[in-house]
């Protein structure tokens, strides 16, 4: 009897942990120009949600922007996340936004845990190390780059210091996603899809050496939160 639930638990442990790389490719936006468009939401969202007084007053301050309209988490013992997220960035010199350069996230975890929960987020990159790491073709947030969660609520104020200031919508079990350990690496096959050619992120975020019109709405988007005074 002890045996059989022993091989019953094992066998539901395996399931929960397979799904955990499953059920992101349910949510998974089918292409870049999906992506754009959900991004656009997810970012409406935040702008316009009243807990996010922090984000949408330190806009101002971002190098670049990483936004990720579905991050799934799953898990039963093991667990894990992930999903895909789109970078624009700030040119220092003329303050145009560039982009957007996408990416692949992707996180495994140990320990109790149980369900599905599915989030949205925008993060802050705050930082030349925190941008100079999204250039890279992967990073991990947390080793490479700092992360701290952003303030949430009316009024709310904070001394953080961080490379990356990350803020999440998300419903479910775990009330929260923690992107700390998460590797985001650069999707290649996307932005060479986007773009019409083999980009790596720093031809799309820094030399801006291509561009696509159907992120134009996107960028003029980022650009007036970052504008508003």
């Amino acid at each position: 009897m002890l045996s059989r639930l022993l091989r019953s638990a094992g066998m539901a442990a395996l399931v929960m942990a397979t799904s955990v790389f499953v059920v992101p490719n349910v949510y998974a936006q089918a292409d870049p120009q999906a992506h754009i468009a959900a991004s656009e939401v997810t970012l409406s969202n935040f702008l316009s949600d009243p807990n996010m007084e922090w984000l949408q007053q330190n806009f101002i301050r971002a190098k670049a922007v990483i936004i990720t309209p579905v991050i799934v988490k799953a898990g039963f013992i093991f667990g894990g996340s992930g999903g895909r997220a789109l970078v624009v960035a700030r040119d220092p010199k003329s303050g145009k936004w560039l982009g957007p350069a996408f990416y692949a996230m992707a996180t495994v975890s140990v320990g109790f845990q149980a369900g599905i929960s599915v989030a949205e987020g925008v993060t802050l990159v705050m930082t030349e190390k925190g941008f100079n790491s999204l250039l890279s073709t992967s990073f991990k947030i947390g080793g490479d780059a700092s992360v701290g969660a952003g303030p949430v609520g009316t009024g709310a104020r904070t001394d953080i210091m961080a490379d990356l200031i990350t803020f999440n919508r998300a419903k479910g079990l775990y009330g929260g996603l923690n992107l700390d350990g998460t590797v985001v690496t650069a999707s290649d096959d996307w932005n060479a899809s986007f773009y019409g050619k083999t980009v790596l992120p720093s031809d799309i975020l820094v030399r801006a050496s291509v561009h696509n019109e159907t992120a134009d709405k996107l960028l003029a988007q980022v650009s007036a939160a970052a504008n508003k005074k």
